[in-house]
């Protein structure tokens, strides 16, 4: 057994997508300790992390954090295009790395990071929410594993988004700092399919992104979509800035998951057919239809990477799907808009 989880310590760069109030908070329940955050200016979720997090201090010098031989694991929710030069300087320092998606925005960053993790031996890993805080996610993972359905012959994700436009900074809208719309939330989508058919490696057969009802902001994608293939699985994936506001929650995300003898499908967010809460998990196979009950599911990815931290391994998610998962997205990205698909 490796030592308690409660003995790391960790700290927050980059406090610039809402994302990081579940990547600190989940890590404050399992007993870990934040040193302090540094984030540049003042971001529109700052606000709500001092509401949340009041004792944690901020300093005015990031090297404060990184120079402290305390501090294990460095989380970062910074700007899409700065997340790669966070990790990689945090990496050098000696530090593992969460990052909030996307972990950077373009190929060469990647091919940076793949570079820096081999040279230092760092954990770089990137927080896929829609995975790892989704406990109908980890139900159905199970049950996948266990050979519910058999073979997984296909995956179909949709992950719409409500836009929240006053939420959103400035370079939300830049693509050259978003990464663009496949990059950036289909990386949740590449994570999924390649998590649920076990590849180590897919490939992009399509891909297509545009800006269909956002004309007043050119660099802005609003749309995108791709086919994936690996081995004898195919998939295909959806995202979307158009979730109306009649909705009661900020995506309608889906996912059905088809194997050989079953399928599976996953209401993660709502349940528009009118059943309460989260986390509807259907299954269908041979002995009929019957809804998964998923309440005592763990959201393990959090557990499992301060034991990573702590012993050098790679439970909560190894390197290889890290890296795979992110350049699938890249590709699909690249092929999407070497096709003028942008506006």
């Amino acid at each position: 057994m490796g030592r308690k989880p409660a003995s790391i310590a960790f700290a927050a760069i980059g406090l610039d997508h809402r994302h990081i109030y579940e990547m600190v908070g989940r890590l404050l329940e399992l007993g870990c300790r934040c040193k302090g955050f540094w984030t540049e200016g003042t971001p529109q979720p700052l606000f709500g992390f001092r509401e949340r997090f009041p004792d944690i201090p901020r300093v005015e010098d990031r090297r404060r954090l990184l120079e402290d031989p305390e501090v294990r694991l460095v989380l970062t929710a910074a700007p899409n295009d700065e997340r790669a030069s966070i990790a990689i300087e945090a990496m050098r320092h000696g530090k593992d790395v969460m990052s909030d998606k996307p972990g950077c925005v373009s190929l060469d960053q990647l091919e940076a990071l793949r570079r820096t993790q081999a040279e230092t031996g760092r954990i770089w890993s990137v927080n896929f929410s829609e995975r790892f805080e989704v406990r109908a996610v980890t139900r159905a993972l199970e049950l996948v594993r266990g050979g519910a359905i058999g073979e997984v012959v296909h995956t179909a994700g949709l992950g719409p988004h409500r836009l929240n436009r006053h939420l959103r900074p400035a370079w939300f809208f830049e693509r050259r700092r978003y990464g663009g719309v496949l990059a950036d939330i289909g990386s949740h989508q590449c994570d999924q399919f390649l998590a649920f058919t076990g590849a180590r490696e897919a490939s992009v057969v399509a891909a297509r992104v545009a800006n269909l009802a956002n004309p007043a902001d050119p660099g802005l994608q609003d749309f995108g979509e791709a086919m994936l293939r690996a081995g004898r699985a195919s998939g295909y994936f959806r995202v979307d800035w158009y979730t109306p506001d009649g909705l009661p929650t900020w995506g309608d995300g889906r996912l059905f998951v088809l194997g050989t003898e079953g399928y599976l499908e996953l209401r993660k967010y709502v349940d528009i057919g009118g059943a309460p809460g989260i986390d509807h998990l259907f299954l269908v196979d041979r002995e009929g239809v019957r809804k998964i009950d998923c309440a005592d599911a763990e959201l393990p990815y959090y557990r499992l990477l301060v034991e990573d931290v702590l012993e050098r391994s790679e439970r909560a998610m190894s390197q290889a799907h890290t890296f795979a998962a992110t350049e699938l997205a890249l590709r699909a990205q690249a092929l999407a808009e070497a096709q003028g698909a942008v506006p």
